[in-house]
C-alpha cells in the first residue's frame, strides 16, 4: 500500500491552497486546477473523510473494528493509496452545547470520476449503518499532486 509522506502532503496542501478564487463566485474546478498545475503537477481531487469514533449507546469503534472497515471496504475501493490519522473533533449540539469525540481521518488524493463519488459514498453510507453514526464529514476540494 502506497502511502502519502509530509513532503507529498505538504505539496499538496500548498498546491490546493494555491487554486483559491480569485473572484467573487468563482467555483474551484478540475479545469481551473488543470491551469494552476502547470508543468509540476496533475490535477486531482482531495478528499477527506472524518468518520467518529464513538457508537450510540455501545461505547467506542475499537482500533481492531477500524482496521477492518479499512482492509474490508476502504483499501479494496482505493488501492493506490491512502493516509489515516486522528483526530479530536467537536461540533455545537442541538441544545447548544459543545460535543467531543475522537475521530479517524482518512485522507484520498484520486480522480474526479463518477465510479469515485459512488465508491465515497458507499463507504460513508455504510460506516454510518456499520457503527450507528449519525453523520461522515466528508469534504472535497481540486488539487495539483504529483507521486
Amino acid at each position: 500500500m502506497r502511502t502519502l509522506t509530509p513532503v507529498v502532503l505538504t505539496v499538496i496542501y500548498i498546491a490546493g491552497t494555491a487554486l483559491a478564487p480569485t473572484r467573487a463566485g468563482q467555483v474551484a474546478t478540475v479545469g481551473n486546477a488543470e491551469r494552476a498545475c502547470g508543468p509540476l503537477g496533475t490535477p486531482y481531487m482531495r478528499t477527506s473523510l472524518y468518520f467518529g469514533l464513538r457508537q450510540r449507546g455501545s461505547g467506542t469503534v475499537s482500533e481492531g473494528q477500524w482496521q477492518a472497515f479499512l482492509r474490508k471496504e476502504v483499501t479494496p475501493r482505493f488501492p493506490d493509496g491512502l493516509t489515516v490519522w486522528e483526530a479530536d473533533g467537536q461540533w455545537r449540539r442541538p441544545d447548544g452545547r459543545i460535543g467531543r469525540e475522537r475521530a479517524k481521518v482518512l485522507l484520498l488524493v484520486h480522480e474526479d470520476t463518477a465510479e469515485v463519488r459512488i465508491a465515497l459514498a458507499t463507504l460513508v453510507v455504510g460506516y454510518k449503518r456499520e457503527f450507528q453514526q449519525e453523520s461522515v464529514l466528508w469534504e472535497t476540494v481540486p488539487v495539483c499532486a504529483a507521486f
